[in-house]
């Protein structure tokens, strides 16, 4: 494992821990709690009697403290894989005053939670309402659901818990109060429905959720919700609304509040051209036509199989789905010359897109991240994300408006990505008709008979990849490129094919890239086995790089534990083996 990846804690909402693009498993239910005290605690000592009152509400066994020390000790060795037998460690630290979780700000959401929410109250102390509203709503962003769910609910329910529940609720309060000062209330209305859900008899709460909407132009709801807070305090309280929830209805009664125009929008329209020689892929599109609701959709496979001609022709088709616009954004993954997006850069392009000024644009890539998610709220907008490189990168830039549909293309699986919720499509080759097809439509004429049995040839020595097909056919007469092709070694014959591989190929941790290299002398067919013997190292370790390299796309699972590469692949490698 490496040890620059990125390990991120998940506690306002499901409890998570992902290291790179993997979630951990965080075992048994209470050890599951003890995370997610210490992460509430993040920074603090936390005593282990307090930790044994939490986890036993009803009272500890006598094997309480034991059960603690086991559950640290299993934590540690999750946390720190490889670390050695009673080392300390750097994750999870006991002193006198009990065990502390050591991590940076960025590592948890309830920290980063706290910051954002820290920067919003100092922007609303000085009067500056606008900046105070897009700090709260990156803050309430990190704000995925109940705290800490997935933890035994007699834990969940103790006051350590409940009251980050009342910072969250205390925040969205703030955020309400900041909207309406600056005339932006649709951008809070999302959170008060959800602090409402979770806090239903705050009457603060309730007046701004009656205000908010009242401001938004939805006067008939602000007044349909005030009756339904009265009834509810009634009936559960026996009382009658308090002075500030009656404020907030006398005021929406009297018409007095009013949502500040939003300033004009000219529909961003950034598609590339709609490919004129696209050919097949029926599954793959109506999959991707059943996507009427906000999951994203990744769309994945190995350089050259045509992912980002799917997504762009797709998008064409589907742009009447979203009147306010399509944003489209080369994040630079694989590019073999130019370093990735930063997702600063990517967010600071695409509020540019979306009409941000300049001088509007926070710092920080936190800050964008809430000022792109309002901008976008209420909106209908598709964003297509080209050629992400992990799921770190692509997460700020996903909007959190369910009007609005985000399409992915990586050559990557981005399992974190996935198991947020994208939905994956894997793209395979194309039929022998289509790959056909293909070649036939770049080449824009019908072919002699001769051209033909050509076409065939140069479809079977391509593999059927797309890039090639493509490239082929711009290059000369079909019966010439079949005959160059016999006479070629290596690629020599794709020029372009090369460049798109190293791409993926100098994204590979080294012992990877090493397996990759070798695989081209194994035959057509490679198994943990058989690369355990070729690299040398033992079968698990050789399990672990066929993995990468499935994930990278360079190489396809066709079996339960059986691996195969590409013809065209497979002579890039061993173009690489031939290098002095």
């Amino acid at each position: 494992m490496a040890d620059d990846e990125l390990t991120r804690f998940e506690v306002l909402g499901p409890l998570r821990v992902t290291r790179g693009e993997t979630e951990l498993d965080l075992g048994f239910p209470q050890q599951r709690a003890l995370l997610a005290l210490l992460l509430v605690r993040a920074g603090r000592p936390l005593p282990a009697g307090e930790i044994v009152d939490v986890l036993w509400p009803d009272g500890p066994p006598a094997s309480a403290p034991n059960v603690v020390r086991r559950y640290v000790g299993s934590l540690r060795r999750l946390l720190e894989p490889g670390l050695p037998a009673r080392a300390p460690g750097r994750r999870l630290l006991r002193g006198a005053d009990g065990y502390r979780l050591e991590a940076a700000q960025d590592e948890i959401d309830l920290l980063r939670f706290r910051e954002l929410t820290r920067q919003a109250k100092r922007e609303a102390a000085t009067g500056r309402p606008e900046p105070a509203l897009r700090h709260f709503a990156a803050a309430l962003d990190e704000w995925r659901g109940l705290v800490a769910a997935g933890i035994p609910a007699p834990v969940r329910h103790h006051a350590v818990f409940t009251e980050v529940e009342r910072e969250l609720v205390a925040t969205t309060v703030m955020a309400a109060d900041a909207a309406l000062l600056c005339g932006a209330p649709d951008h809070v209305l999302p959170h008060l429905a959800r602090a409402v859900r979770l806090d239903p008899l705050n009457e603060s709460l309730h007046a701004r959720q009656v205000m908010a909407l009242a401001a938004a132009g939805r006067q008939a709801d602000a007044l349909a919700a005030y009756d339904s807070v009265r009834l509810l305090l009634e009936r559960e309280l026996g009382v009658k609304p308090g002075a500030e929830l009656a404020a907030a209805h006398t005021r929406v009664l009297r018409q007095e509040l009013r949502s500040r125009p939003r300033e004009s929008f000219a529909p961003p329209a950034q598609l590339p051209p709609d490919p004129n020689v696209f050919v097949g892929r029926e599954t793959e599109l109506s999959m991707l036509h059943a996507s009427v609701d906000s999951s994203p959709v990744l769309v994945t496979g190995m350089p050259g199989i045509g992912k980002t001609t799917v997504a762009v022709h797709w998008a064409h088709q589907a742009a009447a789905r979203y009147p306010d616009g399509q944003l489209h954004l080369d994040l630079r993954g694989f590019d073999p010359l130019d370093d990735p997006l930063t997702s600063e850069a990517a967010l600071r392009s695409l509020l540019t897109a979306l009409g941000v000024p300049e001088h509007r644009l926070p710092s920080g890539p936190d800050a964008l991240a809430g000022l792109y998610r309002s901008t976008l709220s209420g909106r209908r907008v598709l964003v297509l994300l080209d050629d992400a490189l992990d799921t770190e990168q692509v997460r700020p830039l996903l909007p959190a408006s369910p009007g609005c549909l985000t399409l992915i293309t990586s050559r990557r699986g981005l399992s974190g990505l996935v198991a947020a919720g994208a939905r994956p499509l894997r793209l395979g080759l194309p039929s022998p008709a289509d790959a056909l097809g293909i070649l036939l439509r770049h080449t824009g004429r019908e072919l002699t008979p001769a051209e033909a049995e050509a076409a065939e040839e140069i479809v079977v020595r391509c593999g059927r990849l797309p890039l090639a097909l493509a490239h082929l056919a711009a290059t000369g007469p079909l019966a010439s490129v079949a005959a160059e092709l016999r006479r070629s070694a290596g690629l020599d014959a794709f020029a372009d094919l090369r460049t798109a591989f190293a791409g993926s190929y100098r994204r590979l941790p080294a012992d990877t890239a090493r397996l990759f290299r070798l695989s081209a002398g194994s035959g057509p067919e490679l198994t943990a086995q058989t690369a355990a013997a070729l690299a040398d190292v033992p079968v698990r370790t050789a399990r672990r790089l066929l993995d990468e390299l499935a994930d990278a796309h360079l190489v396809t699972e066709s079996a339960p534990g059986r691996y195969t590469g590409h013809p065209l692949l497979r002579l890039f490698a061993d173009e690489l083996n031939r290098r002095p």
